[in-house]
């Protein structure tokens, strides 16, 4: 005699759905949401049409395929224009601002006092105190020349 699985297919199809949706908003990669969209439409098709486990795989197959397809395609035609292109990339957005050293920059190194934080700076050898202007970014520091 086959054993029989606890809980009927369908059922199992709308927790595996709702498990993954947990999981995407848990650690979110746009992904896992389309595969648990699939796996609840595949319940709901098994609830009402009663098919075959076969079926239902192959069901789950096409509806995750689509899902994924149309979750990429919506949310790859929309992409988020940012208004400040420099938004995430805090270095850059301080080139042109004055910078103060706070620990002196020596044999080109040093740190610098900007924006409201501690910057690692490369330039010019300077004292503490020192006012200088950052220029660009290079690996998360500050490139600074002094001021004219």
């Amino acid at each position: 005699m086959a054993e029989t699985l606890p809980l009927e297919g369908h059922w199992l199809w709308m927790i595996l759905g709702f498990a993954m949706g947990v999981v995407e908003i848990v650690a979110p990669g746009y992904f896992l949401i389309w595969l648990g969209v699939a796996a609840l439409l595949t319940g709901i098709v098994a609830l009402l049409t009663g098919i075959t486990l076969l079926l239902q795989l192959a069901v789950f197959a096409v509806l995750a395929a689509i899902a994924v397809f149309a979750g990429r395609r919506w949310f790859g035609a929309d992409a988020i224009d940012a208004s400040d292109p420099l938004q995430a990339d805090r270095a850059q957005r301080l080139v042109g601002h004055v910078v103060v050293v706070i620990e002196a920059i020596d044999h080109g190194r040093g740190r610098v006092e900007a924006g409201g934080g501690i910057w690692n700076a490369r330039g010019l050898d300077a004292p503490v105190g020192a006012q200088l202007r950052a220029v660009g970014s290079d690996h998360g520091a500050l490139l600074v020349e002094p001021l004219p």
